[in-house]
């Protein structure tokens, strides 16, 4: 087993309807590629804490896990607006600044500039958009240690498609010499 043999699964997956599903078909096939994908998905916390109390234990076992973990994929598909989770790249972020591996994909393949300018409607004609022909912001690109994985064939994929984290999971495990 390789020394990055645990890989924190970081994206807004657990907001999915199916999230226990998904998580658990996301860690089966990090298994096929000789990896142990763990997902910020806790079926066991108990609901029923105060919001202020379940929030912070959220982010402490988030923590815990990034902590335990040897790597992150990101899914940087576009979620709720026209670039990645903001909880995501907080993850994304933290792994960069441990000096830990960062990979990601995203089932969009539709560049960044061009989800902002549909999507900001010109509110302020008079502020740039970013157009280096990247799929987002290029902090978020040049933080990875691979690049992007994309739809090879530039069509964009379901949310929940895993086609694309596949083909993520075979560029990582490849990289890590798994």
């Amino acid at each position: 087993m390789s020394r990055f043999s645990k890989i924190y699964l970081a994206g807004p997956d657990v907001f999915l309807p199916d999230a226990a599903a998904f998580a658990a078909a996301k860690r089966t096939l990090c298994a096929e590629f000789g990896l142990c994908g763990i997902t910020p998905f806790n079926p066991a916390l108990d609901m029923s804490l105060p919001a202020h109390q379940l929030w912070r234990k959220i982010y402490a076992d988030d923590v815990a896990m990034m902590r335990e973990s040897d790597a992150v994929i990101a899914n940087l598909t576009p979620f709720r607006g026209a670039s990645a989770d903001a909880g995501t790249l907080v993850e994304l972020g933290w792994f960069l600044g441990q000096d830990k591996p960062v990979f990601a994909y995203s089932n969009c393949a539709v560049p960044f500039a061009e989800r902002c300018r549909i999507q900001a409607g010109e509110p302020m004609p008079e502020l740039t958009v970013e157009d280096f022909g990247l799929a987002d912001n290029l902090m978020i690109e040049g933080s990875l240690t691979l690049p992007l994985v994309l739809p090879p064939d530039g069509v964009s994929r379901p949310f929940d498609s895993l086609e694309i984290f596949r083909l993520c999971l075979e560029t990582v495990a490849g990289q890590l010499g798994v």
